[in-house]
């Protein structure tokens, strides 16, 4: 799936984006402070071949939530400025400096902790972990979250197989659009 031509348009793409999102990035960052007095929220997480890198987001749960998989979290962890961002996925915006750094591609599956054991295990079957993780693939498209590890290692694989660049622009297209759905929280 990397290619130097991905890796071309997943730079030029995400430098653009954050030179044009800058106002955004600004704006969702002071009102962060308000929020939760710490705007920008740092995990490790699994990249290409199983080696960690640091993702970045706009923090969308208060500071004290437990760092586990956002499927295993009380829906009352996220704040009121957390559940805008959620929805418009400009929680995900900081993630366009993971993709200049080469730690993570636009399309791709979207990286898991190292504690999410069974989707871990589903994706070293099938080769998952071979690609960079990215900030939308097919599985995010379809509204599969990482609940689901067997589903999600399967649509991760087929999208790994399938992969073109007349894909990679329809995920993006799609997730800019609305399409599908970020990870869901425990209600």
């Amino acid at each position: 799936m990397t290619s130097p031509i991905i890796r071309a348009l997943d730079f030029s793409l995400a430098l653009l984006g954050l030179l044009a999102a800058l106002p955004v990035f600004l704006i969702i960052y002071l009102v962060g402070l308000f929020d939760t007095g710490s705007p920008i929220f740092y995990q490790q997480r699994v990249g290409k071949k199983g080696q960690p890198f640091t993702l970045i987001k706009f923090r969308t749960m208060g500071t004290s939530t437990e760092s586990v998989a956002t499927h295993m979290v009380d829906s009352n962890s996220v704040t009121k400025l957390g559940s805008f961002l959620r929805k418009t996925k400009l929680d995900e915006l900081p993630q366009l400096i993971n993709v200049l750094r080469g730690e993570m591609s636009f399309v791709g599956p979207r990286p898991c902790l190292f504690n999410q054991e069974e989707l871990l295990e589903e994706r070293k079957k099938r080769g998952v972990l071979d690609v960079l993780p990215g900030i939308t693939g097919l599985a995010q498209v379809n509204g599969v979250d990482m609940s689901v590890p067997v589903q999600l290692a399967k649509l991760d694989a087929e999208m790994i197989e399938t992969f073109s660049l007349s894909l990679y622009f329809q995920l993006i297209l799609q997730t800019a659009t609305g399409k599908g759905a970020g990870d869901r929280v425990r209600h």
